[in-house]
């Protein structure tokens, strides 16, 4: 994926920041859901701007499906954070954060994995077709 390195990037690194405080704190291999809750308590500590589990509605052929996708969290209106606490990251964990891009048209996701030794373990990605004019990638 085209990577624009500035594209948000104060944004990322206040999340990512934010993200770390939890690992250390946490330490690794907890539950997901547990880091989840701590990163909602730190974003709301630093005063980040975020949304938890928003309800995504898909559609085929302009009609509304019943199948809902629920990234865990939409950061400063426009950075979707999917988080995971797995031994290492796979392609399917990527695949899953493009499709919530791709639904809500948002250009930039993080994946961030809590369930590695050793540190914190995140991928950034950029789909430059939605990206603001003005902007390469």
């Amino acid at each position: 994926m085209p990577h624009d390195v500035n594209y948000k990037k104060d944004e990322s690194y206040h999340l990512i920041g934010a993200a770390f405080e939890v690992y250390n704190d946490c330490g690794f291999g907890l539950a997901e859901e547990f880091y989840q809750e701590c990163l909602e308590i730190e974003l709301e500590l630093q005063k980040i701007p975020f949304r938890a589990k928003q309800e995504l509605t898909s559609f085929y052929k302009g009609r509304e499906l019943k199948k809902r996708y629920i990234p865990d969290l939409f950061v400063f209106n426009g950075i979707i954070a999917e988080l995971k606490a797995v031994s290492q990251l796979l392609p399917e964990h990527e695949a899953q954060l493009i499709n919530y891009m791709r639904i809500t048209k948002s250009p930039l996701g993080y994946l961030i994995n809590f369930g590695k030794a050793g540190g914190l373990d995140f991928k950034r990605i950029i789909l430059s077709e939605y990206l603001p004019k003005g902007i390469s990638a």
